[in-house]
């Protein structure tokens, strides 16, 4: 381990929050859903290039209401990571869980997606297949999605390719987990030219979720490993959500993010 890691580790939490979230033995996008959602059935590809394994994405039943589930998985051995390209995501990826997006609203079902990825795969062929378009295109769809959406980050959310699958009504975040723009060792490159510095880049960056939650940034930090609890919460968040007529969950979105920040 790096020296830079190890003093972070003794001297900063907030960097400790980023490294425990990459950690081994972490529960990942699969494990959630099979706890969440029941009779879960996988969709593939993206219509346009092929099928993103970093991506799941499918439909099943949260407490008897039919969702449309999508999520982002890293994998839990070598072999699976190698699988699931580390949680990081192609452009099909993104498309794929557009593509569900808006399968979801024609047929009025609510969109609860888990967010677990350090960022989109920056890759020269993800490039030429358009990343940043489409991570772009996720964000303008989601924010008139006409139906509801909620997200969980329940390991790394960075960057924008965890942005494109967090546009949503209701962000929630496990407790240990972390959101950023950026992850702390791209920060502390971009600022000083020195990844050693990433845990002051990573208490600036204010990354964890009770920091997040100060700014109005999300809307809820869920408790680590009470997938029970979280099913109950999301089962009854989504009716609240389903309750609003398109118009007024679209005007909500929009005041939320207006907000977004301010406290």
């Amino acid at each position: 381990m790096n020296g830079y890691i190890k003093k972070a580790i003794k001297t900063n939490e907030d960097y400790s929050v980023v490294l425990g979230a990459r950690s081994d033995g972490r529960l990942t996008t699969s494990d959630y859903i099979n706890a969440v959602v029941s009779d879960f059935t996988e969709f593939h590809g993206d219509r346009y290039y092929g099928d993103d394994k970093a991506v799941i994405a499918g439909i099943g039943y949260l407490k008897g209401m039919p969702v449309t589930v999508i999520g982002i998985e890293k994998g839990k051995n070598t072999e699976d990571r190698i699988y699931r390209n580390f949680g990081s995501a192609h452009p099909e990826g993104y498309r794929k869980a557009l593509r569900l997006m808006k399968q979801a609203e024609k047929f009025s079902r609510p969109v609860l997606c888990f967010v677990d990825t350090a960022g989109a795969f920056c890759g020269i062929d993800a490039e030429e297949r358009g990343q940043g378009r489409a991570i772009a295109d996720n964000l303008a769809e989601m924010s008139a999605l006409g139906t509801p959406v909620i997200s969980v980050v329940i390991g790394e959310g960075g960057s924008g390719g965890a942005l494109a699958l967090c546009h949503a009504d209701r962000l929630w975040m496990i407790e240990d987990a972390y959101f950023s723009v950026v992850s702390p060792e791209s920060c502390a490159n971009i600022l000083w030219k020195d990844t050693g510095r990433a845990d002051e880049a990573a208490k600036a960056l204010c990354l964890t979720a009770p920091k997040l939650m100060n700014l109005g940034l999300i809307d809820r930090i869920c408790k680590k490993g009470d997938l029970a609890g979280l099913a109950d919460s999301l089962s009854e968040e989504f009716k609240s959500l389903n309750e609003m007529s398109k118009e007024e969950l679209l005007e909500a979105r929009y005041m939320r993010f207006r907000k977004a920040g301010y406290r």
